[in-house]
């Protein structure tokens, strides 16, 4: 009798309460671990664009300046 009677009374506020928080706890977890995630995907390929222009830029340091040919030296 006692079983039948707690599935038709309502939980006490303090349970809802309870699961609510956990529930909320649980999506600012994951929300975190997702933001976390971006933000080291963003940054890793940030790192890898700027070796590349770092590499890009070496490449043309050593290459000919044909510009210097149109150009009047003093």
């Amino acid at each position: 009798m006692s079983q039948e009677l707690s599935q038709i009374i309502p939980s006490p506020q303090s349970e809802v309460e309870d699961t609510f928080s956990a529930y909320q706890t649980t999506h600012q977890f994951y929300t975190e671990v997702q933001t976390r995630s971006e933000f080291k995907q963003y940054c890793e390929r940030y790192y890898i664009t700027a070796e590349r222009n770092r590499q890009d830029l070496e490449k043309m340091r050593g290459e000919l300046n044909i510009m210097r040919w149109f150009r009047k030296t003093r």
